[in-house]
């Protein structure tokens, strides 16, 4: 598998965590909210599509994140999660 392709781990992992499986898109979305977390701590609306929006809504109803273009907020568990997801879709999918 590449960079950026969703693999059974990640699956299994976001259904662990989420309760559901997840969507190449919110795969890579998730590089996005992990910066603007550690930076601008705020979305910015013209970087985000419909797609996006509706993954943001489901996060945000199951109170994983709060906020938005004024301020984002995100808990600990939440980001852990992302962090997990960025390293399996991301960085160790170049060394198996």
């Amino acid at each position: 598998m590449g960079r950026g392709e969703l693999t059974d781990e990640i699956q299994k992992l976001a259904k662990e965590f989420l309760g559901r499986e997840i969507t190449t898109g919110e795969l890579r979305l998730y590089p996005y909210l992990d910066y603007q977390m550690k930076n601008k701590q705020r979305l910015e609306p013209n970087k985000m599509n419909h797609e996006d929006r509706e993954i943001l809504r489901l996060l945000k109803d199951a109170e994983h994140i709060e906020g938005g273009a004024s301020g984002l907020a995100m808990t600990k568990e939440f980001y852990d999660f992302i962090q997990q997801v960025l390293w399996l879709g991301y960085v160790a999918c170049d060394h198996e």
